[in-house]
């Protein structure tokens, strides 16, 4: 997520409609999880709360939705508008600010969660099923500085050259291409900390078999040897000047070249699981890429340069979300 794309700006007509549409996905959600029996122990004595947690939680989902800025628009919006079908509650704003710092982010985090269940079953339709059909799962995965966040956001982009830098920290992202939702955001607050740190944390829940695609941040012999020995596929770039060990070629005319190699030229350096080399020239330009699938029938080689080429996917959506 390290480029900025540039999108046509969205009409007010279709923020509109978009709001709508992620309106009435909150508004199913809150039935389903509203209707779903409480876990046992749940509830604590006492009266129940006056503002249900479902309730509060989902109010600031919408009130960010609107461009809302502050806390006390949610209290406006839940005493004195009432969220939509809702009835209105009765309570003071200092007491809405202090059940949001006890309540903490764990509710919202739940929620958020059940949101991903439900979009991943809302969009399992339209999942592109040619997409690796070896794999289990196609995800990119990716971090981009909060600068470079700041760029899309309209409210940031005013800011004097070089002030968006002041912002802490950087986002993680693990996007499903199948499907196109984020799989999993997470906030680091060290801008400068190495991709591969936070790497094995954002794919510990994709399953066997995935297919992960990542730039040459993440380009690392432990990390690839990791993932191979989790059973998960992966396609890199190769990273120039990177020394390797050819085992055996498989084609092998000109610039195009298919080889199964070691990553590293030295036994005491050397990648612990054989990848396949996969190198062509295109319009003047030399591409490389190593991936862990070993058999070209699996993955031919065009396959090889198409799919890594849409890493890109996850730098459209970040894109379509700050319109």
């Amino acid at each position: 997520m390290t480029a900025v794309l540039e999108l046509a700006p969205l009409t007010e007509a279709e923020r509109t409609q978009r709001r709508t549409q992620i309106e009435q996905v909150l508004q199913a959600a809150l039935t389903d999880l509203a209707a779903a029996p409480p876990p046992p122990g749940a509830r604590g004595p006492g009266r129940p709360p006056i503002l249900p947690a479902l309730l509060l939680w989902t109010g600031l989902l919408v009130c960010v939705l609107h461009g809302f800025s502050s806390y006390l628009d949610l209290w406006r919006v839940l005493t004195g508008l009432g969220l939509w079908h809702f009835p209105r509650v009765a309570i003071s704003d200092q007491a809405l600010y202090a059940r949001l710092t006890r309540d903490g982010t764990g509710p919202l985090e739940r929620l958020l969660a059940h949101l991903s269940r439900l979009l991943a079953d809302r969009l399992a339709p339209w999942t592109s099923p040619d997409l690796a059909p070896f794999a289990t799962a196609v995800s990119a995965l990716d971090e981009t500085t909060l600068d470079q966040v700041a760029r899309l956001l309209p409210a940031l982009r005013g800011l004097p050259a070089g002030a968006a830098a002041l912002l802490p920290g950087k986002l993680a992202g693990l996007f499903d291409l199948r499907r196109q939702p984020w799989a999993r955001v997470e906030y680091q607050p060290d801008a400068q900390q190495n991709e591969k740190v936070a790497a094995r944390s954002m794919i510990a829940g994709l399953a066997a078999g995935s297919l992960i695609l990542a730039d040459l941040g993440y380009f690392g012999f432990a990390w690839f040897d990791d993932l191979t020995a989790a059973g998960r596929w992966w396609v890199a770039r190769l990273r120039a000047k990177t020394s390797y060990t050819l085992i055996h070629p498989l084609y092998h005319c000109g610039d195009t070249l298919e080889a199964i190699v070691w990553l590293g030229a030295h036994r005491a350096d050397r990648a612990q699981h054989a990848v396949r080399l996969v190198q062509f020239r295109h319009g003047g330009t030399l591409y490389r890429y190593v991936t862990n699938v070993l058999d070209p029938t699996v993955l031919p080689m065009a396959e090889v340069a198409r799919l890594y080429a849409r890493r890109w996917d996850i730098e459209l959506s970040a894109t379509r979300i700050c319109r």
